[in-house]
């Protein structure tokens, strides 16, 4: 089953896309929402790409397709201008199911101060967390990704603060994300309170965790075709040169450019374990791209 939301995604995760037709011939699947939904009736052996840009067909391994347009008009949430370290950003206004917790954002939980500083919030809200997402609004591509960030060790371990690219049409090149991570993931016991990562984070490899210290610590990712560097340095860094804190480098499963662009995510995870109880608070201090 697919749902269109911008491309068609593969419901209800790309890790799970199939549906078992039961004996009375009945089928059911939970979805995420979007503005049209086609279910696909194929061969046992058929491969769904994660992502299409244009409505599914039947033909070859595919059997039979089937659309429906989802009900009522169609509305697009608004988003909220915000200009930091000299460039363009957007402030999510609408609810995301990131991290298993289906959280609220706002747009008052961006803001810069004086000093032109981003801060990003989560607070509780009529019982549920409402978290920050600011992207950028254009494309940078292959360079070097720079990103200084206040003391980050206060965050409860179901807090994840999330540095990464995104490209919501790229689902051959699984969405071409990678990420530099804080968060102990709902696990309080948990050593590694940083990863770096690029996906699909369930292979082998993809992902390197490590220790971040408390204090200032500026991030780093060289993007380069089959490469991406990452390293972290402690303290405030234009070219992230410092006591180095940890460094990895991937070269399998990099990502080309396309349209992705850079976010900035605070959000809270499910835990049983460690469930998120107080509000909180990041400052990132600067962005900078080098070509």
């Amino acid at each position: 089953m697919y749902a269109r939301s911008g491309p068609w995604w593969i419901q209800p995760w790309p890790e799970q896309p199939f549906v078992t037709i039961q004996p009375d011939s009945t089928w059911s699947t939970s979805t995420h929402l979007g503005f049209e939904y086609a279910a696909l009736l194929v061969n046992p052996d058929y491969h769904p790409a994660p992502t299409l840009d244009t409505a599914p067909t039947a033909g070859g391994p595919v059997a039979a397709v089937s659309t429906v347009k989802g009900t009522g008009e169609i509305q697009v949430a608004p988003t909220v201008p915000i200009k930091f370290s000299g460039y363009d950003w957007t402030v999510r206004t609408i609810s995301s199911d990131r991290g298993g917790l289906n959280n609220l954002y706002d747009g008052d939980n961006a803001w810069t101060d004086a000093n032109g500083a981003i801060h990003l919030r989560i607070k509780r809200r009529e019982g549920r967390w409402s978290c920050a997402e600011v992207v950028l609004k254009r494309s940078l591509g292959y360079g070097t990704y720079i990103v200084t960030v206040h003391d980050v060790s206060h965050l409860e371990s179901a807090a994840v603060l999330s540095l990464n690219t995104f490209d919501d049409w790229g689902g051959d090149q699984h969405y071409r994300e990678f990420d530099v991570e804080a968060s102990r993931w709902g696990d309080a016991s948990s050593k590694n309170n940083a990863q770096y990562g690029i996906q699909p984070f369930y292979i082998p490899g993809n992902v390197a965790p490590f220790v971040a210290p408390a204090g200032t610590l500026t991030h780093s990712v060289h993007w380069e075709p089959g490469r991406a560097s990452f390293k972290t340095v402690r303290g405030p860094s234009t070219r992230a040169e410092g006591p180095v804190v940890a460094e990895h480098v991937f070269t399998s499963g990099v990502p080309t450019p396309g349209t992705e662009r850079f976010q900035f995510l605070f959000y809270v995870v499910a835990s049983e374990k460690s469930p998120m109880q107080h509000d909180s608070e990041v400052i990132i201090d600067k962005f900078e791209y080098l070509p």
